[in-house]
């Protein structure tokens, strides 16, 4: 029996890779909490495993104390050196019991204890086997699906491929064997506690470490890597030897390393870039394969940088779905507005209008008693207009140079009639705009009126001539309802022996022939 449950307590620590030790404590809970549930006193149980006899024993413990006030866990020292005779106050002694009257319900809660025990030790095993190896790729075996998420047999345990984590360009059967990212792995979980992914660059990573020896030895570097599993990826990678091209390095012989790495993924695309220390080279090179015209930082330190491309390369430099700025975005870690040549000249174009505004209307101050000189000194201050004045207190005016109590209170009054004046043009400018938009809406319609027309006039045209076509007679034949016209100059009575005259001619050539 001994050598039976040992044997046992063996095979299940190789299946299960348990320590032994973790399943015979998994077998004492189990049989203690069944004595507890059977015998329902409360004495001092405990459980012990018999290496010689192989079998659990339970035990109910007492202290020995010289006065007894709980008898089920105590016991007097006069008694207890009637058992043992060298025995003192505060040692324990130990009164066996008997387990084999536990019964069938008993046994059930047994194994239910020694499950859930040796489930807790798989568990622990699994989270210390995976816990320090988070971003390590490894290879499984596509086991079963459930709601769409996959588990994945990883050989000593199972792992979640969850939805959110495959690739739209990919699907799996029962069976597949795949590469897969781990990226999480929990502590406590009902079902798998590893967590893979394909969709984490991680992926991309180490497959270009198995693709290119260069990445495996240090040469080549790999600094960023993001993707949009299935669709399109970017790669920054930096060589740390002159002599070593590390986007050639990656792509290999007429492309052999990166296409391999691509069938890996089913397809997605992958742009290896030249990392550079310098963000705006870094930009240019992140958003290949489009050319950059020119960069310009706009806040350091949000992190905002505008890019002007030319026009037939906006397109490309933006993306499908704005793919390609949102990655390259994503790899430099700036924010990155995008604008064509075009759209940058009239940009500039607005600002300049803007500026001639603003000067227009302070110089319109002049006629109203405000000096050159005082209004230059607001164009120096940066005021941006009439309204911009009317918004101003007394103290904001009087910080403008040359501008005292008496000047600020002359500005203002010219800003409030200067303001006046020109809302009145830009009133009759909006009705003027206004007006040649309604004109030319109505000469568009109807011109459009008018090609209708035309068009209904055409097509009754040919709707006529088509009929005429269908309803006219085939050449040298009578129209429908019509005899065949007499020869010119014939009259009724010679048309009718013509007739008869051509009957008895074939009549008399047949008769000729006879003869």
């Amino acid at each position: 029996m001994a050598n039976q449950l040992r044997q046992q307590i063996e095979q299940i620590s190789r299946e299960k890779n348990i320590n032994p030790d973790v399943i015979i404590a998994a077998i004492e809970d189990a049989i203690l909490t069944a004595s507890k549930k059977y015998y329902k006193n409360n004495e001092d149980l405990r459980s012990r495993f018999n290496n010689e006899t192989g079998q659990i024993e339970v035990f109910a413990v007492k202290q020995i104390v010289e006065t007894v006030e709980i008898t089920e866990t105590q016991i007097s020292l006069e008694e207890a050196q009637k058992l043992i005779p060298e025995a003192e106050v505060g040692q324990e002694i130990e009164f066996p019991k008997p387990t084999d009257i536990l019964g069938r319900i008993a046994a059930q809660t047994a194994k239910q204890v020694i499950f859930q025990k040796v489930r807790e030790a798989e568990r622990d095993n699994v989270f210390s086997e995976y816990s320090g190896r988070v971003g390590e790729v490894i290879n499984g075996i596509i086991k079963r699906q459930e709601m769409g998420d996959f588990v994945v047999d990883l050989g000593r345990a199972e792992a979640l491929l969850p939805r959110k984590e495959q690739s739209r360009a990919e699907t799996y059967q029962t069976g597949d064997r795949v590469r897969v990212a781990i990226v999480k792995v929990l502590k406590s979980a009902k079902g798998p506690q590893v967590v893979v992914s394909r969709t984490d660059p991680a992926l991309l990573i180490k497959l270009f470490e198995m693709e290119v020896p260069e990445i495996y030895d240090g040469t080549v570097q790999i600094r960023g890597c993001v993707r949009e599993a299935g669709e399109r990826a970017k790669v920054a990678v930096v060589s740390r030897e002159k002599d070593v091209d590390p986007v050639g390095a990656c792509v290999g012989m007429k492309g052999t390393r990166v296409q391999s790495i691509i069938r890996e993924l089913r397809g997605e695309k992958i742009d290896i870039v030249e990392w550079n220390d310098d963000a705006t080279t870094f930009v240019i090179n992140a958003l290949s394969p489009a050319k950059v015209s020119r960069v310009s930082i706009l806040d350091e330190e949000q992190r905002i940088m505008e890019v002007v491309v030319e026009d037939k390369q906006l397109s490309l430099a933006i993306g499908k779905k704005g793919q390609n700025v949102r990655l390259a975005a994503k790899l430099v870690g700036w924010r990155i507005d995008i604008k064509s040549e075009e759209e940058k000249r009239q940009e500039v174009e607005a600002e300049m209008a803007r500026m001639e505004r603003i000067v227009a209307e302070l110089r319109s101050l002049e006629p109203h008693g405000v000096s050159e000189k005082v209004i230059q000194s607001l164009i120096d201050a940066g005021v941006a207009g009439l309204a911009h004045i009317l918004e101003m207190t007394d103290e904001d005016l009087q910080q403008v140079e040359g501008v005292g109590p008496k000047t600020a209170e002359k500005i203002r009054e010219a800003a409030t009639t200067a303001k006046a004046e020109w809302d009145k043009k830009d009133a009759e400018e909006a009705a003027r705009v206004e007006a040649e938009r309604v004109e030319s809406e109505r000469l568009a319609a109807e011109q459009a009126e008018e090609d209708r027309r035309l068009a209904e006039e055409q097509a009754l045209a040919e709707q006529a001539e088509a009929e005429a076509a269908e309803g006219a007679p085939a050449e040298g034949a009578p129209a429908e309802g019509e005899e065949a016209a007499a020869p010119e100059g014939a009259s009724e009575e010679t048309a009718e022996p013509a007739t008869q005259s051509v009957a008895d001619g074939s009549q008399g050539g047949k008769t000729d022939g006879e003869r």
